[in-house]
Formats: C-alpha cells, structure tokens, sequence
C-alpha cells in the first residue's frame, strides 16, 4: 500500500500559499488566546515566510493526506505541524527546540563500520526514567520524535512505551533495518502516532548492501521490513550515507532507482561524519567543488519533472550549510540522547553534557543550551573529532561518548563560527 504523493510544480506552488494562508489566521487565533503577543505577530509571520522559502527548493510529499516540506517538519495540516511552528515565537530568549532523536536501546545484530555508536558500550538507561523524560519533552513542545536503536524492534516494549509517552501534537519516526519488525507491531505503532519508518539504504546490490552492515541477511531483512511497512499503512522513508564518488559512479541513481521501486516517501542522504567507528581514520576530504556538484544532482531529482515519481530527497550538505540552517545542534533545533541516557549535541558529535539517569534532565538540557545559543556555521562534528579522539586515547577509554568533564575540555574553546543569517535575521 502506497499512502505517499509527491507535490511539485504549480501544485507546491498552490501549496506553499495555502500554508502561508492558514499559518496567518492560525496565528491570529493564538494571539486571540495570547499565545502571541500582538507586538510580536509580524515578525512572527516574517520568520514562518523566511523558512518556508528555505525550503522552496525541496520536493515536497504528502504522507497519510498530510504534506510535509521538509524532512524534520511535520506534515500539514496537524497539531505537530503547528506546534513545530512555535518555534519561531521566541523574542526573548534561545529558540526552542523541536527535534530529538532517542536511542532505545544498543541491542543490535549487525556491525556497520561507520556506525556512530560504535563505542556506545552499556546498559540501556533504565525504562521509566528515559520515559519520564520523553513525557517532558512531548509537554514542552518537541514536535519531531525520531527512535532509533541499534535496532528498536528488538526491544518492542521498549519502543511501545516511548511512543506512548508522546502526545499527538508531535509526529514519530523510527530508524530500523527491519529486524523484529510483525506486521501487528507496527499496526499497533501506527496508532501510536507513528508516521514513517526509515531503513539504511547505503547501496543497491544485494552483496555490497550485506556487507556495509556485516550481516549476510541485511538485505532480505530491509525488503521483508518495507513490504511490512506497505501492509500496515506506514509511510517507507530510507537514510543513503554516500562517498562523494558515489555520485560519479552510478550508485546514487541506482539507490534513488531502488527507493522509487521501494515506493519510499524521503532518502535523507547524510554526509559522512568522522565519528563513532569512523573517528580514528576520519572521512575523506570534501571541496566546495564537490559540494556544489552534490547540490546539483538532488536539486536534479528534486525540482526536475523528469524525476517527480522519485522519492523526495533531504540533503544535510545543503541544509547545513551557512546559507540554509546550519548546524543545529545542541537543542538549537535538534539534540540525541544515547541507549545509557547520555544527553549528546548531536549523534555524530561523541561529547555529553550528563546522564539522565544520573541528573536531573533540565538541569543537563540547560547547561548544553548555555553552550549552543543558536545554529553555527561550523560544522562541529568534522572540526572537532580529532580533539575527542585524541582525549579518548589518551584517557585509555573504550567507550563514548566523553563524559561531561572531559567533554568541556573540547567545547570550552572551541569556535562554532557565525549564527547562520537565517537564525540572525
């Protein structure tokens, strides 16, 4: 079952102005009830346009009848889609965050190389207290819940009871490679707010695919996961982490192929980080040159008709870079929390500011903010990995990520560059 439908063209057109239109009088409601204050109502409105032009250019898909511009923005019209709107009714202080990611657990039968939480050794954070804390942030305001592993599925009541703490004015993703996953498990999540489930798609041949994750039954697992998906209804979303000369050698058509025929909605392509396994040896070296042809290839199948039946395509090298977003770590829009309840900027940054298990999880979330005011230009995962790494063997550590005291060792000097204009604006 197909519950996606690509909008382009005039029909995004059309789009973009109904949006406008009902974000206006949706806000003149919230200043009625004093959510907005009167004063601040256009530049609120100034804010809700600027980031809609940001994202003009991706291709927008409509998932369960509701239409999403980007990857982390709920789908219009909802609760969670307006709720993430909020976001830009601070004048006074930090914009509030509206994205989390959330390990439930390490468990996990596959050994990718580059996994991110290659050193993330130990118990999985105690049920009730990372439940306690997802309660929290669904009552604060976070409108973009993504639940990950190793893999959920192995720890289904795990993963039920973080999804149940969330309330319906915020929309959940799951990251999973398809183990675990029964037909009635995900017809139950999808009563639970559950919108898509995004499998790893780093290549489109069967032997090559296995290998990437070390497992000799991967790729069955991910076809057997998405079909699964179909059944129950749930949108099928993929995350490509590619080479640059993936984009020369054909293996990036022949994912986005693959994605099409898997009917999925969104390919997030992510951009190799130098973190977990791969934060001794690094990632190889990007020019600008490489970027602007990276950009031009998913603005490609993005924007040209020719492709409007592909899956739309959230990109990080251009969502973060200084002319979109940025970095938005650190709860400037987004923060992860790892499967021992490690509070971490972003999961591909191996520093930690505390442990919810441990602290009190506002007293943690606060002195992270204190340190990430708003999205910088840098891009801290790839500045700064040599820094930890280094920390890391000289402390004769075999896991991560740094606890706080010697995560300040790497953030108490460091320079994130500018705000991004977008975030000065």
């Amino acid at each position: 079952m197909k519950n996606t439908k690509n909008v382009i063209g005039f029909k995004k057109k059309i789009f973009i102005i109904w949006v406008m239109v009902s974000v206006f009088i949706h806000s003149i409601f919230d200043m009625i009830k004093g959510k907005i204050k009167p004063s601040n109502l256009i530049r609120y409105l100034k804010r809700q346009e600027g980031f809609i032009k940001m994202v003009s250019d991706n291709k927008f898909v409509k998932i369960d009848g509701k239409t999403r511009m980007d990857l982390y923005v709920p789908g219009f019209p909802s609760k969670a889609f307006y709720n993430a709107c909020m976001k830009f009714n601070e004048f006074d202080d930090k914009l509030p965050c509206k994205t989390v990611l959330i390990s439930v657990t390490s468990a996990c039968k596959y050994n990718c190389e580059h996994c991110y939480q290659k050193y993330d050794k130990g118990k999985d954070v105690n049920i009730d207290c990372l439940k306690k804390v997802v309660k929290h942030l669904s009552d604060i305001g976070i409108a973009f819940f993504n639940i990950e592993g190793g893999e959920p599925f192995l720890v289904y009541d795990r993963l039920r009871a973080v999804c149940e703490q969330v309330e319906d004015s915020a929309e959940i993703w799951i990251n999973s490679t398809g183990e675990g996953m029964t037909l009635d498990r995900l017809k139950e999540l999808k009563k639970l707010n559950v919108t898509a489930v995004m499998f790893s798609l780093h290549s489109s041949d069967k032997e090559t695919f296995n290998h990437f994750f070390g497992n000799a039954g991967a790729w069955d697992t991910m076809k057997n996961g998405v079909s699964l998906c179909h059944q129950a209804g749930i949108a099928v979303a993929f995350n490509a982490c590619l080479q640059k000369e993936d984009f020369d050698n054909g293996n990036y058509e022949a994912i986005m192929d693959l994605a099409k025929d898997l009917k999925g909605s969104i390919i997030q392509l992510i951009k190799p980080k130098p973190a977990g396994g791969w934060l001794e040896k690094g990632v190889k070296s990007i020019t600008h040159k490489d970027i602007e042809h990276i950009k031009s290839k998913v603005n490609k199948y993005n924007l040209d008709k020719k492709y409007k039946e592909y899956p739309s395509i959230s990109s990080q090298i251009i969502e973060e870079d200084e002319n979109h977003f940025g970095c938005t770590a650190g709860g400037t829009d987004r923060f992860y929390i790892n499967a021992k309840g490690d509070l971490q900027p972003c999961e591909f940054l191996n520093i930690s500011f505390g442990n919810v298990e441990k602290e009190n999880f506002e007293d943690i979330y606060k002195k992270m903010r204190e340190v990430f005011k708003s999205p910088g230009t840098c891009w801290l995962c790839e500045a700064y990995s040599k820094d930890i790494y280094k920390i890391k063997e000289e402390n004769n550590l075999v896991t991560l990520p740094l606890d706080k005291e010697l995560s300040k060792q790497v953030y108490e000097n460091w320079d994130r560059g500018e705000t991004t204009k977008f975030y000065r604006d």
